[in-house]
């Protein structure tokens, strides 16, 4: 069953325009479905990196790769940072008249040695795990009460939206398949693509981020706690960004003299995988929250937190339409009320709206300052912010 994803509009409207459509995101996120799927109108031909031959032809002779494999208007180019030079054969096939769709689980293709010779040529969209509302229309869900919606996140944030997981219901065949995907991104993902020999500690490093979600990094605490130096720290860092395993949230600030300005937060991209990491698939405030951070990348905000030297936190900040927007988010907000932080924030920037999102509680409205807060659920926020 193929579940129509949230990027096939912008997809559709770049591909008509741009000769090359890199779709980039973690394994196994629906990269190659969601390509067959649109080719079959263009009777595309479909290429996989993995495949010795096809990789061997490409990193050879790319003039015999495209006369072996290049005779349809469009190619799928799947992995295709496998191959060797990509960027300097990507540009002469495009160059060449050939349309080509390519995919990579690692943004090592969006580095100076692959998007340096597309410049021009390329559109870049990332594919993420489900959606929300992509994992609604997967289990034919059109209406619901409140406690339905919030069982349905509660399984969203429980065991993730990677869409081999999310199709199946046995819960521990749910589990098996997060720990071989978890295996195989660390392995081959992250470990092959960075380089990185000593997986035992890239392990204990991931665990460590698991049992610690949505901290601050601090980088002499985690060199001294997993005994690894802090070039290896950031190494695994750039590395398990890159692979789409986590996503580093940086501080939001204008005023340096109360506000923290250094050190990111680290959540995880997908809540299910983190939980599988940590073997605990339970929803508490803080896997909630990285819930909430997930689903504000699906819908393409890159999110801030705020945090002052008087410890005043805002979980997250974005900008649409070059307006700010605080987000805060809460497991239970039965009670509507707006907490000290996010109102020192309302005071200091003047925001003109901002949300509490919760996964229990009443809708609501507040005035305050001028700024209109909605308590709302996370269905509601996606409702307002894509609007």
């Amino acid at each position: 069953m193929y579940i129509e994803r949230e990027i096939s509009k912008k997809f559709n409207k770049l591909q008509s325009i741009y000769p090359v459509i890199a779709i980039v995101g973690a394994r196994q996120a629906g990269k190659t479905t969601f390509l067959k799927e649109h080719s079959k109108a263009n009777d595309a031909a479909y290429l996989l990196f993995d495949d010795p031959d096809v990789r061997s032809l490409f990193d050879e002779d790319v003039k015999k790769f495209e006369s072996q494999y290049l005779n349809n208007k469009v190619a799928v180019l799947d992995e295709v940072q496998y191959g060797r030079n990509a960027g300097s054969k990507l540009k002469y096939l495009a160059d060449s008249g050939k349309k080509l769709w390519i995919t990579s689980s690692s943004e090592i293709i969006l580095g100076k040695e692959v998007l340096s010779y597309l410049v021009g040529r390329v559109s870049i969209i990332r594919l993420y795990p489900f959606s929300l509302q992509e994992f609604l229309n997967m289990k034919g869900q059109k209406e619901f009460t409140s406690e339905i919606l919030k069982r349905i996140i509660e399984e969203h944030t429980a065991y993730g939206g990677y869409p081999k997981v999310a199709m199946v219901s046995d819960i521990e065949l749910k589990k098996t398949i997060l720990k071989d995907l978890y295996d195989t991104m660390v392995l081959k993902d992250i470990a092959q693509a960075f380089s990185i020999e000593d997986i035992r500690s890239l392990e204990d490093f991931s665990r460590y981020l698991a049992a610690n979600v949505g901290g601050l990094i601090s980088y002499d605490t985690l060199s001294s706690d997993l005994k690894i130096s802090f070039q290896t720290l950031k190494k695994y860092l750039d590395a398990m960004e890159k692979s789409y395993l986590i996503a580093k949230v940086s501080p939001f600030y204008k005023n340096k003299s109360k506000e923290i300005i250094k050190q990111p937060k680290v959540y995880f991209v997908d809540t299910g995988l983190r939980n599988s990491i940590a073997r605990e698939f339970t929803v508490d405030g803080k896997i909630f929250e990285n819930y909430v951070l997930s689903e504000l990348l699906k819908m393409g905000f890159m999110p801030k937190y705020w945090r002052t030297k008087s410890q005043a936190e805002v979980d997250f900040v974005i900008e649409k339409d070059n307006k700010i927007i605080p987000i805060e988010v809460k497991l239970n907000a039965e009670s509507a009320s707006v907490e000290r932080s996010l109102n020192s924030f309302i005071s200091e920037y003047k925001p003109k709206r901002a949300f509490v999102v919760f996964l229990k509680g009443n809708k609501a409205n507040i005035r305050k300052n001028g700024c209109d807060v909605n308590f709302v659920d996370v269905m509601e926020l996606r409702k307002s912010l894509m609007s």
